[in-house]
């Protein structure tokens, strides 16, 4: 996954496009690759609403390009995106859920095995694609976030594959999992992640 950091990105608007909208009295939206939609607002979006971005933006016309900053808007951005993303990063406890019902019930599972949520973040956005929306920066550092990601069924595939992985390993190695010690719902997660028989593993 990539990261669109709105700190440092500008987003460059065709002109014309841009006065249409404004013009229009209709709600558009401005995606984070300078898209103009009117409808199916399922992508990331540095605004949404009616009329010209002001509050809270940086814009500047530049003959036919418009270029915005959008990074003081991020608590408006965070209400807009939240509703199509992945999953959320913006509070002090981190992610919580994947908004995807497969996703969320693999993580369900493997936290029977004291897998958090950042590890699975880290691994979805190392090894798949999509895009993280967020402001970083270093001094002093801060970090929010929402991800978005491109192929859910590809992202249950690398996440399913690595918690099956991460459990197996635990209840091979990690006394706290020997087979024998496994409680009710330790044993169904083995279960669901095609370790069925956790008591004849080895």
């Amino acid at each position: 996954m990539k990261k669109f950091n709105l700190f440092k990105e500008i987003i460059i608007v065709n002109k014309s496009e841009f006065d249409e909208a404004i013009n229009s009295q209709k709600t558009f939206a401005i995606t984070i690759d300078a898209k103009i939609i009117y409808d199916n607002f399922n992508e990331p979006m540095i605004y949404k609403g009616i009329g010209k971005p002001e509050k809270n933006y940086q814009v500047v016309e530049d003959d036919d390009r418009v270029l915005i900053k959008a990074f003081s808007n991020w608590q408006e951005l965070i209400g807009i995106n939240t509703p199509i993303a992945s999953y959320d990063d913006t509070t002090a406890d981190g992610v919580e859920e994947f908004a995807h019902k497969e996703l969320e019930e693999i993580g369900w599972h493997v936290a029977e095995f004291n897998v958090d949520y950042r590890t699975l973040v880290e691994v979805l956005e190392e090894k798949c694609d999509g895009v993280v929306l967020c402001i970083e920066q270093e001094e002093p550092y801060q970090f929010s976030g929402l991800g978005f990601l491109s192929d859910n069924a590809h992202a249950k595939e690398v996440l399913f594959d690595f918690c099956k992985n991460k459990a197996k390993e635990l209840i091979e190695n990690d006394p706290d999992f020997t087979p024998d010690n496994l409680t009710d719902d330790e044993e169904d997660a083995a279960k669901f992640f095609g370790l069925h028989h956790p008591l004849h593993l080895f």
